[in-house]
Protein backbone atom coordinates (compact mmCIF):
# COMPACT_ATOMS: atom_id res chain seq x y z
CA UNK A 1 0.00 0.00 0.00
CA UNK A 2 1.47 2.89 -0.73
CA UNK A 3 1.97 6.02 1.47
CA UNK A 4 0.07 8.56 -1.25
CA UNK A 5 -3.28 7.70 -1.95
CA UNK A 6 -5.31 8.93 -5.20
CA UNK A 7 -8.43 9.27 -4.07
CA UNK A 8 -11.64 10.50 -5.71
CA UNK A 9 -15.38 12.42 -5.10
CA UNK A 10 -18.94 12.82 -7.05
CA UNK A 11 -20.97 15.68 -6.60
CA UNK A 12 -23.32 15.47 -9.26
CA UNK A 13 -26.93 16.86 -10.35
CA UNK A 14 -29.81 14.30 -10.69
CA UNK A 15 -30.10 13.25 -14.06
CA UNK A 16 -33.61 12.52 -14.21
CA UNK A 17 -33.82 8.56 -14.32
CA UNK A 18 -31.94 5.50 -12.09
CA UNK A 19 -30.62 3.92 -14.82
CA UNK A 20 -28.99 7.21 -16.38
CA UNK A 21 -27.62 8.06 -12.87
CA UNK A 22 -25.85 4.58 -12.84
CA UNK A 23 -24.33 5.07 -15.87
CA UNK A 24 -23.41 8.42 -15.25
CA UNK A 25 -20.91 6.89 -11.89
CA UNK A 26 -19.52 4.23 -13.49
CA UNK A 27 -18.00 7.15 -16.26
CA UNK A 28 -16.92 8.89 -13.42
CA UNK A 29 -15.40 5.67 -11.66
CA UNK A 30 -13.43 5.13 -15.15
CA UNK A 31 -12.78 8.70 -15.39
CA UNK A 32 -11.21 8.36 -11.77
CA UNK A 33 -9.40 5.64 -12.60
CA UNK A 34 -7.90 6.60 -15.92
CA UNK A 35 -6.18 9.62 -13.76
CA UNK A 36 -4.94 7.12 -11.39
CA UNK A 37 -7.20 7.36 -8.14
CA UNK A 38 -7.44 4.35 -6.41
CA UNK A 39 -10.63 4.82 -4.11
CA UNK A 40 -13.56 7.12 -4.77
CA UNK A 41 -17.04 8.06 -2.75
CA UNK A 42 -20.29 8.73 -4.60
CA UNK A 43 -22.74 11.47 -2.68
CA UNK A 44 -25.66 10.34 -0.14
CA UNK A 45 -28.22 7.91 -2.06
CA UNK A 46 -26.49 8.41 -5.31
CA UNK A 47 -28.42 6.50 -7.98
CA UNK A 48 -31.79 8.98 -6.90
CA UNK A 49 -32.74 11.63 -6.39
CA UNK A 50 -32.86 13.20 -2.67
CA UNK A 51 -36.31 12.56 -2.23
CA UNK A 52 -36.46 13.38 1.20
CA UNK A 53 -37.20 16.51 0.29
CA UNK A 54 -41.45 14.92 0.58
CA UNK A 55 -42.95 12.48 2.05
CA UNK A 56 -44.06 10.09 -0.48
CA UNK A 57 -44.10 6.18 -0.25
CA UNK A 58 -43.56 5.95 -3.88
CA UNK A 59 -39.53 6.78 -3.23
CA UNK A 60 -39.44 3.36 -1.38
CA UNK A 61 -39.09 1.72 -5.19
CA UNK A 62 -35.55 2.62 -4.54
CA UNK A 63 -34.58 0.78 -2.19
CA UNK A 64 -32.87 -2.57 -2.77
CA UNK A 65 -30.98 -5.61 -1.03
CA UNK A 66 -27.23 -4.77 -0.15
CA UNK A 67 -25.43 -6.63 -1.47
CA UNK A 68 -27.80 -6.89 -4.15
CA UNK A 69 -27.79 -5.65 -8.09
CA UNK A 70 -26.55 -2.59 -7.72
CA UNK A 71 -23.55 -3.45 -5.33
CA UNK A 72 -22.88 -6.48 -7.87
CA UNK A 73 -22.76 -4.31 -11.02
CA UNK A 74 -20.30 -1.74 -8.79
CA UNK A 75 -18.38 -5.20 -7.82
CA UNK A 76 -17.22 -6.33 -11.46
CA UNK A 77 -16.09 -2.49 -11.99
CA UNK A 78 -13.92 -2.29 -9.23
CA UNK A 79 -12.52 -5.57 -10.10
CA UNK A 80 -12.07 -4.16 -13.51
CA UNK A 81 -10.75 -0.92 -12.45
CA UNK A 82 -8.70 -1.68 -9.46
CA UNK A 83 -10.63 1.02 -7.26
CA UNK A 84 -11.88 1.06 -3.73
CA UNK A 85 -15.51 2.02 -4.10
CA UNK A 86 -18.06 3.32 -1.51
CA UNK A 87 -21.62 3.30 -3.13
CA UNK A 88 -24.18 4.91 -0.93
CA UNK A 89 -27.65 3.70 -1.53
CA UNK A 90 -31.16 3.55 -0.47
CA UNK A 91 -31.02 -0.54 1.62
CA UNK A 92 -34.28 -2.57 1.88
CA UNK A 93 -33.68 -5.08 4.39
CA UNK A 94 -36.71 -6.66 4.31
CA UNK A 95 -40.21 -5.08 3.03
CA UNK A 96 -40.96 -2.29 5.34
CA UNK A 97 -37.43 -2.20 7.23
CA UNK A 98 -35.07 0.57 5.01
CA UNK A 99 -31.84 2.20 6.04
CA UNK A 100 -29.73 5.13 4.39
CA UNK A 101 -26.81 2.90 3.73
CA UNK A 102 -23.13 2.91 1.88
CA UNK A 103 -21.72 -0.24 0.58
CA UNK A 104 -18.03 -0.39 0.54
CA UNK A 105 -15.85 -2.75 -2.31
CA UNK A 106 -12.04 -3.24 -2.40
CA UNK A 107 -10.58 -2.69 -5.46
CA UNK A 108 -10.69 -6.78 -5.98
CA UNK A 109 -14.32 -6.47 -6.23
CA UNK A 110 -14.84 -7.77 -3.01
CA UNK A 111 -17.86 -6.82 -0.89
CA UNK A 112 -16.46 -5.86 2.29
CA UNK A 113 -19.78 -4.81 4.11
CA UNK A 114 -21.92 -1.62 5.19
CA UNK A 115 -22.27 1.54 7.23
CA UNK A 116 -26.16 2.35 7.94
CA UNK A 117 -26.40 6.05 8.63
CA UNK A 118 -26.85 6.34 12.45
CA UNK A 119 -28.63 10.11 13.02
CA UNK A 120 -31.83 9.90 11.29
CA UNK A 121 -33.08 14.00 11.03
CA UNK A 122 -37.00 14.91 10.48
CA UNK A 123 -36.81 18.84 9.55
CA UNK A 124 -37.72 21.00 6.54
CA UNK A 125 -36.88 19.82 3.52
CA UNK A 126 -35.44 16.30 5.36
CA UNK A 127 -37.78 13.81 5.69
CA UNK A 128 -35.92 11.38 6.61
CA UNK A 129 -37.96 9.35 9.77
CA UNK A 130 -40.20 8.83 6.55
CA UNK A 131 -37.83 6.47 4.73
CA UNK A 132 -35.50 5.07 7.18
CA UNK A 133 -34.71 3.40 10.29
CA UNK A 134 -31.76 4.68 12.16
CA UNK A 135 -28.51 2.62 11.44
CA UNK A 136 -27.68 -0.42 13.85
CA UNK A 137 -24.24 -1.70 12.69
CA UNK A 138 -22.08 0.64 14.66
CA UNK A 139 -19.73 2.05 12.89
CA UNK A 140 -17.15 -0.36 11.51
CA UNK A 141 -14.01 0.74 9.37
CA UNK A 142 -12.74 -1.19 6.26
CA UNK A 143 -9.56 -2.75 5.50
CA UNK A 144 -9.16 -1.96 1.87
CA UNK A 145 -6.22 -1.59 -0.69
CA UNK A 146 -6.49 2.03 0.33
CA UNK A 147 -5.78 1.69 3.90
CA UNK A 148 -8.58 1.48 6.66
CA UNK A 149 -11.76 3.30 5.55
CA UNK A 150 -14.65 4.85 7.35
CA UNK A 151 -18.03 6.20 6.61
CA UNK A 152 -20.19 8.70 7.89
CA UNK A 153 -23.20 10.01 6.57
CA UNK A 154 -24.70 13.49 5.97
CA UNK A 155 -26.47 14.27 9.14
CA UNK A 156 -24.29 12.03 11.30
CA UNK A 157 -21.49 14.51 10.76
CA UNK A 158 -23.00 17.38 13.39
CA UNK A 159 -23.06 14.60 15.93
CA UNK A 160 -18.82 14.25 17.34
CA UNK A 161 -19.45 10.33 19.01
CA UNK A 162 -19.63 8.80 15.62
CA UNK A 163 -15.61 10.58 13.92
CA UNK A 164 -14.24 9.75 17.28
CA UNK A 165 -15.07 5.66 17.07
CA UNK A 166 -14.02 5.77 13.93
CA UNK A 167 -10.89 7.05 14.63
CA UNK A 168 -10.72 4.83 18.21
CA UNK A 169 -11.28 1.87 15.25
CA UNK A 170 -8.21 3.01 13.09
CA UNK A 171 -9.76 5.05 10.12
CA UNK A 172 -6.85 6.94 8.22
CA UNK A 173 -9.54 8.14 5.58
CA UNK A 174 -13.46 8.84 6.46
CA UNK A 175 -16.06 9.57 3.99
CA UNK A 176 -19.03 12.06 4.51
CA UNK A 177 -21.12 11.73 1.56
CA UNK A 178 -24.25 13.84 2.12
CA UNK A 179 -27.16 15.97 0.07
CA UNK A 180 -27.49 19.17 1.50
CA UNK A 181 -28.66 22.82 0.92
CA UNK A 182 -27.76 26.53 1.02
CA UNK A 183 -30.85 27.47 3.59
CA UNK A 184 -29.83 25.30 6.16
CA UNK A 185 -26.29 24.19 6.67
CA UNK A 186 -24.07 25.97 4.44
CA UNK A 187 -22.44 27.82 7.59
CA UNK A 188 -21.24 24.81 9.37
CA UNK A 189 -20.04 22.75 5.77
CA UNK A 190 -16.18 23.81 5.73
CA UNK A 191 -16.17 23.96 9.72
CA UNK A 192 -17.49 20.70 10.70
CA UNK A 193 -15.88 18.18 8.60
CA UNK A 194 -12.11 20.06 8.92
CA UNK A 195 -12.51 20.00 12.87
CA UNK A 196 -13.77 16.52 13.10
CA UNK A 197 -10.55 15.89 10.86
CA UNK A 198 -8.56 17.84 13.65
CA UNK A 199 -9.91 16.06 16.38
CA UNK A 200 -9.72 12.64 14.91
CA UNK A 201 -6.58 12.59 13.20
CA UNK A 202 -7.43 11.16 9.63
CA UNK A 203 -8.71 12.65 6.02
CA UNK A 204 -11.94 13.66 6.20
CA UNK A 205 -13.95 13.17 2.08
CA UNK A 206 -16.91 15.52 2.41
CA UNK A 207 -19.25 14.86 -0.62
CA UNK A 208 -22.19 17.17 -1.28
CA UNK A 209 -24.61 16.77 -3.91
CA UNK A 210 -25.46 19.91 -6.83
CA UNK A 211 -28.29 21.56 -8.62
CA UNK A 212 -32.14 21.78 -7.94
CA UNK A 213 -34.43 19.20 -8.03
CA UNK A 214 -38.22 19.09 -9.00
CA UNK A 215 -39.34 17.58 -5.89
CA UNK A 216 -38.43 21.10 -3.56
CA UNK A 217 -36.46 24.13 -4.15
CA UNK A 218 -33.49 22.33 -1.98
CA UNK A 219 -30.25 23.89 -3.48
CA UNK A 220 -27.37 21.16 -2.95
CA UNK A 221 -24.20 23.81 -3.13
CA UNK A 222 -21.19 20.94 -4.30
CA UNK A 223 -18.18 22.34 -2.54
CA UNK A 224 -16.82 18.57 -2.35
CA UNK A 225 -13.56 18.58 -0.50
CA UNK A 226 -11.03 16.72 1.20
CA UNK A 227 -9.28 17.61 4.27
CA UNK A 228 -6.46 16.68 5.96
CA UNK A 229 -5.96 15.75 9.87
CA UNK A 230 -4.32 19.52 10.09
CA UNK A 231 -7.84 21.13 9.00
CA UNK A 232 -6.49 22.44 5.73
CA UNK A 233 -7.83 21.48 2.21
CA UNK A 234 -5.95 19.85 -0.14
CA UNK A 235 -6.50 21.45 -3.01
CA UNK A 236 -9.67 23.40 -4.10
CA UNK A 237 -13.28 22.66 -2.93
CA UNK A 238 -15.40 21.44 -5.75
CA UNK A 239 -17.97 23.73 -7.48
CA UNK A 240 -21.01 25.22 -5.99
CA UNK A 241 -22.64 25.14 -8.90
CA UNK A 242 -21.68 22.29 -11.00
CA UNK A 243 -21.38 18.67 -11.31
CA UNK A 244 -17.16 17.48 -10.74
CA UNK A 245 -15.22 15.03 -10.22
CA UNK A 246 -12.59 15.28 -7.32
CA UNK A 247 -8.96 13.74 -7.52
CA UNK A 248 -6.53 14.66 -5.13
CA UNK A 249 -3.29 13.07 -3.60
CA UNK A 250 -3.72 12.06 0.48
CA UNK A 251 -0.22 11.93 2.07
CA UNK A 252 -1.13 9.28 4.69
CA UNK A 253 2.51 9.87 6.31
CA UNK A 254 1.05 13.24 7.94
CA UNK A 255 -1.10 10.87 9.68
CA UNK A 256 1.50 9.96 12.12
CA UNK A 257 3.30 13.16 12.34
CA UNK A 258 -0.07 14.91 13.14
CA UNK A 259 -0.61 11.70 15.77
CA UNK A 260 3.18 12.48 17.19
CA UNK A 261 2.57 16.25 17.78
CA UNK A 262 -0.96 15.93 19.11
CA UNK A 263 -1.47 12.80 21.39
CA UNK A 264 -5.05 12.99 21.64
CA UNK A 265 -5.89 9.22 21.68
CA UNK A 266 -3.15 8.94 24.66
CA UNK A 267 -4.92 11.99 26.30
CA UNK A 268 -8.15 10.66 26.21
CA UNK A 269 -9.96 10.37 29.20
CA UNK A 270 -13.18 7.75 29.09
CA UNK A 271 -13.01 7.51 32.55
CA UNK A 272 -14.14 11.14 32.82
CA UNK A 273 -17.00 10.63 29.81
CA UNK A 274 -19.22 8.13 31.46
CA UNK A 275 -21.97 11.12 31.93
CA UNK A 276 -22.10 12.30 28.34
CA UNK A 277 -23.70 9.16 27.03
CA UNK A 278 -26.83 8.76 29.79
CA UNK A 279 -30.08 9.45 28.69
Amino acid sequence: MSDVVRAALVQTSWTGDQESMIKAHEDYARRAAAQGAKVICFQELFYGPYFCQVQDARFYAYAEAIPGPTTERFQALAAELGLVMVLPMYEQEQPGVLYNTAAVIDADGRYLGKYRKTHIPQVQGFWEKFYFRPGNLGYPVFDTAVGRVGVYICYDRHFPEGWRALGLAGATIVFNPSATHRGLSAYLWQLEQPASAVANEYFVGAINRVGIEDLGDNDFYGTSYFVDPEGRFVGATGDPHQPELIVRDLDLNLLAEVRDRWAFYRDRRPDAYEGLVRP
